[in-house]
């Protein structure tokens, strides 16, 4: 069968730049895809790749996009090559999207409705690095936030000790921390670092301390401390998953769905294996959001906070932002 298809770009500036290990960050791009069918009805997906995660590049993306033209079939969209997992799970999101809401709930899409219930859903919310945090904790706290996530790795480890320190002291006893390298620590820094968690007793993971290329030193670690470690760059798209799983790693896999793949096959492993999983944003849009937390809400085997706790990053989008990207 085929569909319809159209795409456009978009962008989506920071309220302030986002410090990782990778750098500075101030604008958010991806596409918007559509689907359609005969009878006029409708699938919307979103390509929001992180090429410093292991995805393709929104370069990459756009031409795939380009080349498909105005139509594309089922087995086009189930065939999307490997190298382009933001964009396989793009097109299989919308494939979803358009039977389900078809099949279901007899409407199109809409950003205000949907045939799944994400009020339950619980989520952790990202800090600004440094002494930032020591300031923005509190409004989420109010919110109803009980975990949080904080960047490290992005400034000299004394000085992140010390502000380290003073979050904790001002930390309800009942909230948990989560502490992000993005594989930016040396071996030494992210003992340092798990040594303080340990002792600090809420500390819930301590995600990729090491790069990507230091699987067996991550390993070591986890067998030497207790606060557990978190894969996330290492297991960026589905294959690095997989690889990760069959060389041993049993502690906690991020997902970020948005980048991992074919949205079918993650399902068919996450459910196979029983892996202990935390899906996390790609800091992508309100389309991207629903497809990737609809597929949390499918398969998360853990009561673990979700990595969502990031709309506060944006400015707020109009209820029309899609018909005036469109036209």
């Amino acid at each position: 069968m085929s569909y319809r298809f159209a795409f456009r770009p978009y962008q989506r500036r920071f309220r302030q730049p986002l410090q990782t290990s990778h750098g500075s960050w101030e604008m958010r791009e991806g596409i918007i895809l559509r689907l359609g069918d005969q009878a006029g009805r409708e699938g919307w997906g979103e390509i929001a790749p992180l090429p410093w995660f292991g995805s393709e590049t929104l370069e990459q993306a756009r031409d795939f996009c380009h080349q498909l033209g105005e139509e594309v079939t089922e087995e086009e969209i189930m065939t999307i090559p490997e190298e382009l997992p933001a964009c396989q799970f793009a097109f299989e999101s919308a494939l979803e999207n358009l039977q389900q809401f078809s099949q279901k709930c007899n409407t199109s899409y809409s950003l205000h409705s949907s045939c799944w219930d994400s009020k339950n859903l619980s989520y952790s919310c990202l800090l600004p690095t440094g002494e930032k945090a020591l300031q923005t904790w509190q409004a989420a706290w109010e919110n109803g936030e009980r975990t949080f996530k904080w960047k490290i790795g992005t400034r000299p480890i004394q000085e992140e000790l010390q502000v380290f320190d003073q979050l904790m002291q001002r930390l309800p006893t009942t909230a948990k921390l989560r502490l992000d390298a993005n594989g930016g620590l040396s071996f030494e820094e992210a003992q340092e670092w798990l040594r303080v968690a340990d002792e600090a007793g809420n500390v819930e993971f301590i995600e990729q301390p090491l790069s990507s290329q230091a699987f067996e030193a991550m390993l070591e670690l986890n067998a030497k401390y207790s606060t557990p470690l978190a894969l996330d760059e290492s297991v960026a798209t589905l294959n690095q998953l997989e690889r990760c799983y069959q060389k041993g790693w049993r502690r906690i896999f991020v997902i970020k769905a948005a980048i991992a793949g074919s949205p079918m096959r993650l399902r068919q492993f996450c459910r196979e294996c029983a892996i202990d999983t935390v899906f996390s944003s790609a800091l992508e849009t309100s389309i991207g959001r629903q497809a990737a937390l609809k597929l949390a809400a499918e398969i998360s085997s853990s009561n673990r906070a979700l990595g969502f706790g990031v709309n506060h990053w944006f400015e707020k989008n109009q209820d029309n932002w899609l018909e005036k990207l469109w036209n």
